[in-house]
């Protein structure tokens, strides 16, 4: 068998070596195409469901929230297993799902399944997908500096200026922050001047929640034209927060 192999090499060198060059081109086209990486990622086909639950504890956690989310992923086509961490105020529930699975696919199922299980889920909570990357996929960490600029601020640009632009950019997943000072307006509450003025701490929570909103009111048509007519009550100060009227008694507005 050999000797025929070696003989027929002999007789057809020509045909031998377009072969060779065939096998060469291929070889090249192929390296080109091979995804390499410093770190091989062996992350399994998964998406994860992210569920933030600040006042539960991490039995609490478990019960109302972990378990009825994996009780409606076990069902799902193509699924190779279903596991969860709970922990004080955060559940994380991951789906694998069998490779051959596409990544977009798997998270339209987990997500349509989803809908469906928020029904069992307490009041209030909205549980979030994953982003499309694994813990392998940071690649590239930056700093935002400036002289004159406080951390307040400084995170403040890097939230609203550089992260929005940066998410534009093909293949970014997600750009995550960390550090600096969160800009943030606290309404801090007297429990003494509740209690003078007959007040709950729920009161104060829905005036704020309700005076912290623009009201849409639709459109007038004048001369051919339309002008849209909105009522804006979003504060954007702190005056604009102490002004808001939590009561009144007897006409007197408490503010």
């Amino acid at each position: 068998m050999i000797n025929k192999i070696i003989l027929f090499a002999v007789r057809q060198r020509m045909f031998v070596m377009l072969g060779v060059i065939a096998l060469i081109i291929g070889g090249i086209f192929a390296a080109n195409q091979l995804p390499i990486d410093a770190v091989p990622d062996i992350t399994t086909n998964q998406v994860q469901i992210f569920t933030v639950a600040p006042a539960l504890a991490p039995q609490e956690i478990e019960r109302l929230v972990s378990y009825p989310i994996e009780v409606a992923m076990q069902n799902l086509p193509d699924i190779e297993e279903v596991r969860s961490v709970s922990k004080f105020g955060l559940s994380a529930v991951t789906v694998i799902f069998k490779e051959n699975v596409d990544t977009y696919f798997g998270r339209q199922l987990v997500f349509e399944r989803l809908q469906e299980a928020k029904g069992n889920l307490p009041k209030g909570l909205e549980p979030e997908l994953g982003p499309v990357t694994t813990g392998l996929g940071e690649v590239y960490q930056y700093q935002v500096v400036g002289e004159g600029y406080t951390p307040m601020e400084l995170r403040s640009i890097q939230d609203w200026i550089i992260s929005k632009q940066l998410a534009g950019i093909p293949g970014l997943a997600e750009v995550n922050t960390f550090g600096g000072e969160l800009k943030q307006y606290q309404v801090q509450i007297d429990p003494q001047k509740l209690l003078k003025y007959n007040l709950s701490i729920r009161d104060v929570i829905e005036a704020v929640e309700k005076n912290n909103a623009n009201a849409p009111g639709g459109y007038i048509e004048h001369k051919q034209e339309q002008y849209i007519v909105v009522g804006e009550g979003l504060a954007k100060t702190i005056s604009d927060i102490e002004n808001i009227i939590v009561k009144a008694n007897d006409g007197i507005p408490i503010f």
